[in-house]
């Protein structure tokens, strides 16, 4: 509890003297300079007065050190599915703070970024039920059909709205000025494949490798042979991926991902099951959601539970809380039992 130095700021912030707040509040400044020192505390009678001096909550006043704050906000967007109005504006204000005392700091950016990603999450989520209603209601009407897509992040069969042009750009900036970075690499590469720009990939995937010499420039090659129609080049790069770093559980999932769609559904079945084999806690669920969506695809419906079940295993042994998606993971349970 810091309450004499919340004062203190508040104090300055408004830009008026002890003696001035004191005589607001019918105390002595020396009980200010006190409060303020923390060699006493406010009379607890006083806290609504000093709170509406200052404009201020009471649980304002009684200000937390600012890493149990941080810790705060990010056990609230790991566990919450939902942040309602006032705790979002709570978060949000108290990070703004911490950047105006500190503009350069990174955790509060980044908190900020995952708290409106939060928000923008949900928001889309329930979008996507509204515009659902829509296209039940109207099936052949266009606006609950574009509403459903963009909620979903869906492909608008438009290569205008569904290229990554905007991405691209800013991250060959973000490389002209960190031209070290694997993370900047792996996000320039990913969204010029995305968008078959397979040409222009091919240097960033060279860059990459030189950067990091593993499993991952090699399966990158494989997608750029794939896009320029050699499948047997690609499935060779993909299994010399997998050779070249065999204890990496990314490795079998990143092959996974790519012969999935191909249609070696079995082959692909196999590598998920060795990516969540060799990961130690925390493991990742990755492998689990795909296996999930495979076993639906197959109409093995109890086979999905089970997966969503070691999921929520998962969540729990590793990670020592109930996280936001459990909800969700109980409700694709409840979905599939349906269907059994």
């Amino acid at each position: 509890m810091e309450i004499g130095k919340t004062i203190k700021a508040l104090r300055a912030q408004k830009g008026v003297t002890q003696e001035q707040a004191a005589a607001h509040l019918g105390v002595s400044f020396q009980a200010i300079s006190k409060w303020e020192t923390e060699a006493s505390l406010p009379d607890i009678t006083l806290l609504p007065a000093i709170a509406a001096y200052f404009g201020v909550t009471i649980d304002e006043l009684f200000e937390l050190p600012q890493e149990t704050r941080f810790e705060q906000v990010e056990n609230m967007l790991d566990r919450e599915g939902h942040i309602g109005a006032e705790a979002f504006q709570q978060a949000a204000s108290f990070l703004n703070k911490v950047l105006l005392d500190d503009p350069k700091n990174v955790r509060a950016y980044t908190d900020l970024a995952d708290l409106y990603n939060h928000r923008a999450q949900y928001d889309h989520y329930l979008a996507a039920e509204y515009a659902k209603h829509a296209l039940d209601l109207a099936p052949e009407q266009k606006p609950g059909w574009v509403a459903y897509l963009e909620a979903m992040g869906g492909a608008f069969g438009d290569e205008w709205y569904d290229n990554h042009f905007e991405v691209i750009e800013y991250f060959k900036g973000f490389l002209e000025k960190n031209p070290d970075s694997f993370l900047g690499h792996y996000a320039i590469i990913e969204n010029l494949l995305a968008d078959g720009r397979y040409d222009e990939a091919e240097p960033y995937i060279r860059g990459l490798q030189a950067i990091k010499d593993d499993h991952q420039a090699i399966m990158y090659l494989g997608d750029v042979a794939l896009g320029r129609g050699d499948r047997e080049e690609a499935l060779r790069l993909w299994d010399a991926a997998v050779e070249k770093s065999p204890d990496a559980w990314q490795a079998y999932c990143g092959r996974a991902d790519r012969i999935k769609k191909l249609g070696m559904i079995d082959q692909a079945e196999a590598d998920y099951e060795t990516c969540i084999s060799i990961q130690t806690p925390p493991r990742l669920t990755d492998g689990l959601y795909s296996l999930a969506q495979i076993h639906e695809q197959k109409k093995d419906y109890a086979a999905a539970i089970r997966d969503y079940e070691r999921i929520l295993q998962v969540n729990e042994t590793d990670y020592g809380d109930i996280t936001a998606e459990t909800d969700r993971l109980k409700e694709q349970i409840r979905r599939l039992e349906k269907l059994l």
